[in-house]
């Protein structure tokens, strides 16, 4: 589990192909890296992976065909900035929201607006994850947790403060770029005990 607080921006180092699916090796950048352990989880992108191999300034992960169909992953170039996120621990502060890493679809960046020092940022998203976004609910869009301004037909709004945009790899992100969206497990768990009377 994770919770969409980002903890560093860094790197992809490498995609290498590996028997129809992909080898991802991630320079760390500004991610505490200290105490990293073989079969952790960390977060890239908001996609879950686990370490297969580290040094000290990076780690190997394998990305399965099922997350490169899913997830932005496959369509990375060598030197993308990635947010990264290690799995939270009992004791840490849920600053944003309860996250999975298991991303639910692929959205797309409509249009950036300044808003005073804030920027207001508004994603297409699929047409069947729109019934689980909520008008001040949570999200967690490339890994970040945000709060949901706006939502319609076509997509939604959020807010980025300027530490955001500053601390995360949407500070190079453009109009038109795809995004992984991973909904609100709360509105996923709703819809299934509802579901199941």
């Amino acid at each position: 589990m994770f919770t969409g607080i980002i903890e560093g921006v860094g790197r992809i180092a490498a995609l290498q192909p590996v028997g129809g699916d992909i080898r991802l090796t991630v320079a760390v950048g500004t991610l505490p890296f200290d105490a990293v352990q073989l079969g952790e989880s960390i977060a890239v992108n908001g996609v879950c992976l686990t370490v297969i191999a580290f040094d000290a300034s990076s780690f190997q992960a394998d990305a399965s065909t099922e997350t490169l169909s899913l997830t932005t992953l496959g369509r990375l170039r060598d030197g993308a900035l990635v947010n990264l996120e290690r799995a939270m621990r009992p004791t840490d502060r849920l600053g944003g929201h309860l996250v999975s890493g298991h991303v639910d679809g692929v959205g797309r960046v409509l249009s950036v607006h300044e808003d005073a020092r804030a920027q207001r940022w508004r994603f297409a998203a699929p047409s069947p994850l729109l019934k689980y976004i909520a008008k001040k609910g949570s999200i967690c869009v490339d890994g970040v947790s945000l709060t949901v301004n706006e939502v319609d037909g076509e997509g939604f709004e959020v807010a980025l403060i300027p530490h955001t945009v500053s601390h995360t790899a949407f500070s190079q992100t453009a109009v038109g770029d795809a995004v992984n969206l991973e909904i609100d497990l709360v509105a996923r768990y709703v819809e299934r005990l509802l579901g199941a009377r």
